[in-house]
């Protein structure tokens, strides 16, 4: 098994009009290429790593039986990113951009013409939902959990929270929901300084740590008993933000215009029609929410399902009190059992 590779794309066309130069696209397969494919996008701030808690010879997503690549977003710091490249101030990536690079990695590299399924949690279900809607012949099988099809209001209000915590330890403000932060008057665009950062990154933290778990996660006092924290603060010292100073502000804010942005309908020929691009879905769909997360609820999920072609979609939610944390990154070790017997009923 290789390790993470990287793939050369050249000048990358975006659907705003500008290019990411020279750009690459970071993956890892697992497997024997000659085994039915599954994709496994990465999702918000995580590496291709990150992903790899799924994968295994005891699971279903077994590298015995499947030929499994992960792709990582650009800006989560593997492909081009901020961090790993000159480009500044970096230009705005959507998932249909992702997803448009995704597919020529798979099919003129890697030279797949047919993927058994498409799998994601988070950003990774956003960038499913593309596929499914970009590709929608591509794939047998589609299985999002914990994401959407399109960034809800309610989201793109969580994410201007955690946006503007980190903007001002720069004195910027957020221009809104998919735009930039106002830079102050005179001011032209600067790197962070290694105190901006800091103080940025662990409000970006804090803030955070109020949406990736639920209420009740917090009232069972979860982060004790299953996480090994002492208190609360401990969790919020050495869990969140430990997990925020690990990242790059600027890849940040790239990985959250992509999310705050994300709509599969935006793009030909749908141009903004949701119904229809849920109705262009193919793939037999499961669509896997938790019940306790707190932004992407099941009442999402279920208005697309509701908007597919009868017998195409199916929900069903995870029944946990881990909220958005449910799905992944595999903390919650009942959860992956439940996620991975779902995984077996839907034909993997």
């Amino acid at each position: 098994m290789a390790g993470v590779q990287t793939y050369k794309l050249g000048d990358w066309k975006l659907q705003s009009g500008e290019s990411i130069p020279d750009a690459h696209l970071a993956y890892k397969t697992f497997g024997d290429p000659n085994s039915p494919a599954i994709i496994y996008p990465s999702w918000f701030s995580g590496s291709i790593a990150d992903n790899e808690w799924l994968i295994g010879e005891d699971k279903v997503l077994s590298p015995k039986r499947y030929f499994i690549i992960i792709t990582a977003l650009f800006g989560n710091g593997q492909s081009t990113s901020p961090s790993n490249s000159n480009i500044k101030p970096f230009p705005k990536v959507t998932f249909f951009d992702n997803v448009r690079a995704q597919h020529t990695l798979v099919t003129k590299h890697l030279g797949i013409k047919h993927a058994r399924a498409i799998i994601g949690w988070s950003m990774g279900a956003g960038q499913t939902y593309q596929w499914a809607t970009s590709y929608p012949e591509f794939c047998d099988i589609c299985i999002p959990f914990c994401g959407s099809a399109k960034t809800s209001l309610h989201n793109q209000v969580f994410l201007e929270g955690v946006k503007s915590a980190l903007l001002a330890a720069k004195k910027h403000s957020s221009a809104g929901s998919s735009k930039d932060g106002v830079l102050p008057k005179g001011e032209e665009y600067r790197i962070w300084t290694a105190e901006e950062k800091e103080v940025g990154l662990k409000a970006f933290g804090r803030v955070y740590a109020g949406w990736g778990f639920s209420q009740a996660f917090y009232r069972e006092k979860l982060y004790e008993s299953a996480l090994g924290f002492k208190d609360l603060e401990d969790f919020m010292k050495n869990f969140w933000e430990t997990w925020a100073l690990s990242k790059d502000p600027e890849n940040l804010l790239v990985m959250l215009y992509t999310w705050q942005s994300g709509d599969c309908s935006n793009q030909d020929p749908y141009n903004g029609d949701f119904k229809a691009a849920m109705q262009a879905i193919k793939a037999k769909t499961l669509v896997l929410p938790a019940r306790t997360d707190l932004y992407f609820p099941p009442e999402d999920s279920e208005i697309e399902v509701a908007n597919m072609k009868e017998g195409v979609g199916q929900m069903i939610a995870f029944p946990s009190i881990w909220g958005h944390w449910a799905g992944g990154p595999g903390d919650s070790k009942e959860d992956v059992k439940w996620l991975d017997e779902r995984l077996r009923e839907v034909g993997l």
